[in-house]
């Protein structure tokens, strides 16, 4: 049975509104979330000494996510990742949005939905939050309706998100948390072990963006369908990080992307999704300048996010699963994050 209790976690600025934190325990999962931007400010689980740790990046305070921040544990939207030079066209109308990233348009734009309150409820097992988006809000088009629901059962975290449109707009809903298996504050990640059940991926180009190929892992330092301990293969091919999204097909079944495990804590991550793609992303913009949670600091490659989703700029490239979303239909998808032990 899971206990869900609400709080206040800080007060926004200039009278914006009260920030609520919704507190989810199992027997095996601690995870606390607030209303600003969904974000997820704490998960803890157990090492296999029984010792319960947090294992998610962020802040103590409101102030750091009111801040400027990598968007730490916050759901991301209207669209998640890039999209090439902030323009698209639907229906032949031109879209510009705001370019924050490079000569590109990412995460929503100057304030997507990890910069906004949403409205809370508490459900069985859970939260639901709830956020009506403006037509033309940070450029996209559409008056869009947007539902977020946290639910905690045992050892596993799901996060479903939906979505209706009056108007024909690009979505791609996802949650970017950092995660650390070791606690979060650990210096990094390289002795965590990956594997992400993916045939394919999505090459990019200097500025991030897919060239559009969908280019097989078979041979590259992309083939993570067989464990690897990260360290070590970041290493081997001389690689900086990833910051890719691996290509998991087309259906609304619930598959299992990835796992992570952390064999000196025992800990074990295992994401499983209905979305199309998985972003897989090793902290390597993190530079030691932020202090987190009691303090510490977050250097490069500290953590790694598992951001399932669409596949960035989507709504440029045809071939790519669509993410665009109609009037009269609505946008549903679903992701796990069950926490284990080895």
């Amino acid at each position: 049975m899971t206990s869900v209790t609400r709080d206040v976690f800080g007060q926004l600025l200039g009278g914006e509104g009260t920030v609520e934190r919704f507190c989810l325990h199992s027997k095996e999962v601690r995870a606390e979330v607030i209303s600003f931007g969904c974000i997820i400010t704490r998960l803890e689980t157990q090492d296999r000494n029984g010792t319960f740790s947090d294992l998610v990046l962020g802040f103590d305070v409101i102030e750091g996510y009111t801040n400027k921040h990598p968007y730490f544990g916050a759901v991301i939207g209207r669209v998640a990742n890039r999209i090439a030079n902030g323009k698209f066209t639907v229906k032949g109308k031109d879209y510009r949005l705001a370019i924050n990233n490079g000569p590109n348009s990412i995460h929503g734009g100057l304030k997507g939905f990890d910069k906004v309150l949403w409205a809370p409820k508490i459900i069985e097992n859970g939260v639901q939050f709830f956020y009506k988006s403006a037509d033309g809000e940070e450029g996209y088009p559409g008056e869009l309706n947007v539902w977020v629901t946290y639910t905690l059962i045992g050892r596993t975290l799901t996060v479903n998100y939906r979505a209706q449109s009056n108007n024909t707009t690009p979505i791609n809903l996802t949650n970017h948390s950092y995660f650390n298996l070791a606690g979060q504050g650990s210096s990094n990640v390289y002795d965590h072990v990956v594997s992400i059940d993916a045939d394919h991926y999505l090459p990019v180009d200097d500025t991030m963006i897919p060239t559009g190929e969908v280019a097989p892992v078979l041979g590259t330092c992309f083939d993570l369908r067989k464990p690897v301990e990260l360290g070590s293969h970041l290493k081997s091919f001389h690689l900086d990080g990833f910051d890719h999204n691996f290509c998991l097909g087309v259906t609304q079944e619930q598959k299992q992307c990835a796992r992570i495990s952390h064999p000196l804590s025992g800990r074990v991550l295992t994401v499983s999704t209905t979305q199309p793609g998985v972003q897989f992303y090793t902290a390597n913009f993190l530079d030691g300048s932020l202090k987190g949670k009691a303090g510490k600091v977050y250097p490069k490659h500290s953590a790694f996010c598992l951001e399932t989703q669409g596949w960035p700029d989507a709504v440029n490239k045809p071939h790519f699963p669509s993410s665009l979303l109609n009037p009269g239909e609505e946008y549903n998808h679903t992701t796990c994050f069950e926490f284990s032990l080895i």
